[in-house]
């Protein structure tokens, strides 16, 4: 089944670029949000001065956070899974359920793009956070205040980064199942990562 092979190794590249971004963005994300929270607890319990913006930073950070580091672990098997059916199931059987698992999370996804869309460009999304700005002021400019539209769009990218990977994971399944014989290509991180 040489002809699934292609696009394969094609989405391999495309998504090991964007999932390494975004695990390098991730961990940013992380080590912003603890500086925003040590911020907040040295400002509100040493400096009895509590900080109004670090609460709302912080939940900032961890949704960006876990929008962009999610999709790594969806591709390596990262998350929580049951998986004890499919192995005790013949291997066609194994790989046809999982398949059927993998269109149904492609159908969830899909619509939490959409759910995520909308919610970004949406009314909500032009609300303004009261709290959270960037601070432009302190250079002679004016202060531009987050939009809630800038915290639902972790929801769409960390979404569209997962279909991407789910799409790579159905075509992994097709060739295991139509092309039993050949070894599907692999992404040195994923090999690395112990991923199958």
């Amino acid at each position: 089944m040489l002809v699934l092979h292609a696009p394969l190794r094609a989405l391999i590249a495309v998504n090991s670029v964007h999932l390494w971004i975004g695990r390098h963005l991730a961990w940013i994300a992380l080590a912003l949000m603890v500086c925003a929270i040590l911020a907040q607890v040295i400002f509100r319990y040493l400096l009895g001065n509590a900080l109004a913006w670090s609460e709302e930073g912080a939940r900032f950070l961890m949704l960006w956070m876990t929008g962009l580091i999610a999709p790594s672990a969806y591709r390596w098997g990262g998350f929580v899974a049951i998986d004890m059916v499919p192995r005790a199931l013949p291997r066609i059987t194994g790989l046809v359920l999982n398949l059927s698992l993998l269109f149904v999370a492609a159908v969830v996804l899909a619509i939490s793009i959409r759910i995520g869309w909308n919610d970004m460009t949406g009314f909500g999304g032009r609300f303004a956070s009261p709290s959270l700005k960037v601070p432009l002021s302190l250079i002679g400019g004016e202060d531009i205040a987050f939009r809630r539209a800038w915290m639902m769009g972790a929801l769409v990218v960390g979404s569209v980064m997962m279909f991407l990977v789910n799409i790579e994971l159905i075509l992994r399944n097709l060739v295991a199942l139509l092309d039993p014989e050949r070894e599907p290509p692999m992404d040195r991180a994923m090999i690395s990562a112990g991923a199958d």
